[in-house]
């Protein structure tokens, strides 16, 4: 079964693996940027209330 796999050339090309890699990797950048923007609004408001 892993024979036939890897023999199949009907899948993707790897310029087509190269920009699916890339937009993964945008999305989760932009995932990472809004994240942390709302944890640093968490923990300055945290802070104004302890301090």
């Amino acid at each position: 079964m892993i024979k036939k796999f890897l023999r199949d050339e009907s899948g993707l090309e790897l310029s087509e693996y190269a920009v699916a890699a890339a937009l993964i990797a945008l999305a989760v950048v932009g995932a990472f940027q809004l994240l942390g923007k709302n944890i640093d609004g968490k923990i300055r408001s945290l802070a104004n209330t302890v301090g």
